[in-house]
């Protein structure tokens, strides 16, 4: 077996145990073990995408228990893919957050490990009990970083993301329970060869099961109506956290690509497609509802959050045609969406803290301290979020739009997705308007009329300050420039997941391939 499978979650899990035993050393030292993990992780996870791309399915069965009954992790090019971009992206938020973020509370550092040992587990896990697992790990350390650095705004916000996702929970139990009643199984490969079996007395339930356990992703990947949470979930959490929880909602969609092609697919007899009817029409009108509260906005940080959820009503209207070619051209958007939502979150909270009582709200005030510097970082991610040319929001919708063209729901996508980023684009440029041009000019001794604070307080950012910054910008004209590359492992991806018979010869062997032939599946 290759144990570097096993390595993005058992590191995380120790580094954060021995930050836990080290709670009263010093900050330098839990920064310094925080780094180290999450850049070891990162490295391994970038061997393991090149494995995965260019090798077969892998399989780690922990304990020697063999599936189905024992606890397994695999790795295709899905989940080699969302695990490097977590990595990489956590070890990028880690960098900005030592600069002062991570000192606002305890335990930064041990919740942060934690949170990225939830978010790999969730990815790699080959049974639906363990994804429940790994979701309440990962949710629980985000109820500790939502809620890290206190303030009354951020408390309500973190007791709204506490409890609605507390009933998530409750409800993933009983879609797993009707399940697992009915298949005898909560091995997924398994579950798929047993539903292809299923006799058809079992269809309504089997069908209620599915819908029920998409309820709950849908809640994790912000859907409507359940994306309520995550505005002022992600708007008032601090910068860092709200960037890594930019990847976050895409567990929601990679659980729902998983689980509605591996379990609900064509094979799955009498809950064959279940969500078909549903995917799609509810992925719009999330689109639709983010990009209206993206103009709606009056905040710069809300602003960003709401372009989250317009984002994940994108990637799940392309893949709710359920198409290979929209699938892959829906895995190309993806990594595009995750780093520039995840730079913008750092950009606005540099904007904020330079201009100090005013914060992020888009109203006049006192010009930002390095309006420069902001304002190159600000426009660059802003004409990558918007879609413009030439970076990676243009390609990448551009091969989504191609992508879904040829089935029957195409003007539609089309229609709302180019008004959605129209919208946005909007948005963004009214927002750098108010914050660069329409500001308050300083008296002679550098003071301005509303904080009475002269302008030499306002806080300077170093290279080190912006350095992650920079490389998730950097990240999309290199997307652009490696489009080929990308653009075929997309595809790889998208072969791989639509024919699920790989992964369950992978997970179980040829014998269960053949039984799920049997019973007509691919």
């Amino acid at each position: 077996m290759n144990h570097l499978i096993v390595a993005p979650l058992l590191l995380p899990l120790l580094m954060g145990a021995i930050i836990v035993l080290a709670v009263n050393r010093s900050m330098a030292l839990h920064r310094t073990l925080g780094l180290i993990s999450s850049l070891l992780v990162t490295l391994i996870t970038g061997a393991l995408l090149y494995q995965a791309a260019t090798g077969p399915i892998q399989m780690y069965v922990l304990g020697d228990w063999s599936p189905p009954f024992g606890i397994i992790m695999v790795l295709d090019r899905l989940s080699a893919m969302m695990i490097f971009i977590t990595s990489l992206l956590a070890f990028l938020c880690l960098l900005y957050a030592v600069k002062g973020t991570d000192e606002q509370g305890k335990n930064f550092h041990a919740l942060f490990q934690f949170q990225l040992l939830g978010i790999n587990g969730a990815f790699l896990t080959g049974d639906i009990f363990n994804l429940f697992v790994f979701f309440e790990i990962m949710l629980l350390a985000s109820y500790g970083l939502v809620l890290h650095g206190g303030g009354a705004r951020r408390t309500k916000a973190g007791m709204h993301y506490v409890m609605l996702n507390l009933v998530g929970s409750s409800v993933f139990l009983i879609g797993v329970g009707i399940l697992y009643g009915l298949l005898g199984s909560l091995n997924m490969a398994d579950m798929a060869v047993r539903l292809a079996h299923a006799p058809s007395d079992n269809a309504a339930l089997l069908q209620a099961g599915g819908l029920i356990l998409f309820g709950v992703f849908a809640l994790k990947a912000a859907l409507l109506p359940l994306y309520f949470w995550l505005p002022n979930a992600y708007g008032f959490t601090s910068a860092p956290v709200a960037a890594l929880f930019a990847v976050m909602t895409k567990v929601g969609v990679y659980v729902i690509l998983r689980v509605y092609t591996l379990i609900f697919g064509d094979h799955a007899g009498v809950a064959a497609n279940v969500l078909e009817p549903w995917l799609l029409p509810v992925a719009l009108v999330t689109l639709v509802a983010g990009s209206i509260g993206v103009v709606a906005s009056r905040d710069l940080r809300q602003t960003i959050a709401y372009m989250v959820v317009a984002s994940v009503g994108t990637l799940l209207a392309v893949i709710g045609t359920f198409g290979v070619d929209a699938i892959a051209a829906a895995i190309v958007y993806l990594p595009h969406t995750t780093f520039m939502t995840a730079a913008m979150f750092l950009i606005a909270d540099m904007i904020r803290q330079q201009r100090l009582d005013a914060g992020a709200a888009l109203t006049p005030d006192r010009p930002v301290g390095q309006e420069r510097l902001l304002g190159l970082l600000f426009l660059g991610a802003a004409v990558a979020i918007g879609g413009l040319p030439p970076l990676s929001g243009f390609t990448a919708k551009v091969t989504m739009l191609m992508g879904v063209q040829s089935h029957a729901a195409a003007p539609w996508i089309w229609s709302l997705v180019l008004i959605g980023g129209l919208l946005g684009l909007i948005a963004l440029g009214r927002a750098g308007s108010v914050i660069f041009w329409k500001t308050i000019p300083l008296d002679d001794s550098g003071v301005d009329a509303f904080s009475k604070e002269p302008h030499a307080n306002i806080p300077r950012y170093s290279a080190g300050y912006v350095f992650p910054v920079l490389i998730l910008l950097a990240i999309s004209p290199l997307l652009v420039l490696f489009g080929g590359p990308l653009s075929d492992f997309g595809y790889a991806v998208a072969a791989q997941i639509s024919q699920p018979v790989y992964y369950i010869e992978a997970v179980l062997g040829s014998d269960a391939v053949a039984a799920l032939m049997s019973a007509g599946g691919r």
